[in-house]
């Protein structure tokens, strides 16, 4: 199995070093691009998550080595037909995880990390979650159609490769049937943006054209304003990873029923029995 994202991290901090040069030289007209104490709590979350994500990659494996054990369903890894497959079938999967950890909010609560910074450049990528534990059962049924593991793992770590590029504001639009089928920089400040015209929209990870099946696509138009729809106001790692579980706990212990606990863990977020009702 070839460590696509290990291996290219120094190529990553090498990306984030120069946009902050270019911020210095070529500064963006409200200095919003970068701020240092951000990037460097980005870099804590990156950190963090391959030191969190090492061990569980290991136990990922097995699973999906299990399940393709047990399913009668072979595909080649000498085909290229195989190749397409799982190139959609990962991208789809990519599309149903992503749309899911935002509108369950015991999902969000790992995924809001990401989304926690008010500025967007190329470290904003590296802000991962340090619970990844979510994403397994996702992409469990490719195994199960008889997609190799290792193959499955390889095609994850390229979309997660070809997504660290959508971080920034340094590209403008792309050219229109770009635009039309692949996800793009422009897609992605929309998908970052607490606007409410943007709010949960463009979940896509290489295409773009999944969101644009299931309309959840919102092209870029006014100004996008980075961060979550209640920003946290800290550079705390420990705070950053854990402040919505922490979150969903406060509002557990003040529920008044089960089915209030369970809108809290299994709502999309900002769930409350009074908008239920």
């Amino acid at each position: 199995m070839i460590p696509v994202i290990e291996l290219a991290i120094p190529l990553f901090l090498l990306l984030v070093a120069l946009e902050a040069v270019s911020y210095r030289f070529l500064p963006d007209d409200d200095e919003r691009g970068f701020e240092a104490r951000d990037t460097a709590t980005s870099l804590s979350m990156g950190a963090g998550s391959q030191v969190v994500g090492f061990p569980w990659k290991a136990v990922t494996v097995v699973v999906y080595a299990a399940a393709y054990t047990l399913t009668p369903l072979r595909m080649s890894s000498s085909s290229a037909w195989s190749w397409l497959l799982l190139f959609l079938a990962d991208d789809l999967a990519y599309y149903v995880f992503h749309r899911a950890h935002h509108r369950i909010r015991v999902l969000w609560a790992s995924h809001v990390v990401h989304h926690s910074s008010l500025k967007y450049n190329l470290s904003t990528a590296l802000r991962q979650s340090w619970t990844p534990m979510t994403s397994l059962p996702f992409w469990l049924p490719l195994a199960l159609i008889g997609i190799p593991p290792w193959m499955i793992l390889l095609q994850q770590s390229i979309s997660l490769l070809y997504q660290f590029f959508l971080h920034t504001e340094r590209v403008d639009k792309l050219w229109r049937p770009i635009e039309w089928v692949l996800n793009t920089p422009s897609h992605h400040r929309v998908h970052h943006g607490s606007n409410s015209a943007y709010l949960d929209r463009n979940y896509g990870g290489i295409l773009i054209v999944w969101d644009r099946i299931f309309g959840t696509f919102e092209p870029e138009g006014e100004r996008v304003e980075y961060g979550l729809t209640k920003n946290i106001d800290t550079y705390n790692p420990l705070r950053v990873a854990f402040h919505e579980f922490a979150a969903i706990g406060r509002d557990l212990r003040e529920a008044r029923s089960l089915r209030d606990r369970a809108g809290y863990v299994f709502g999309p977020p900002g769930w409350s029995p009074s908008r239920a009702r």
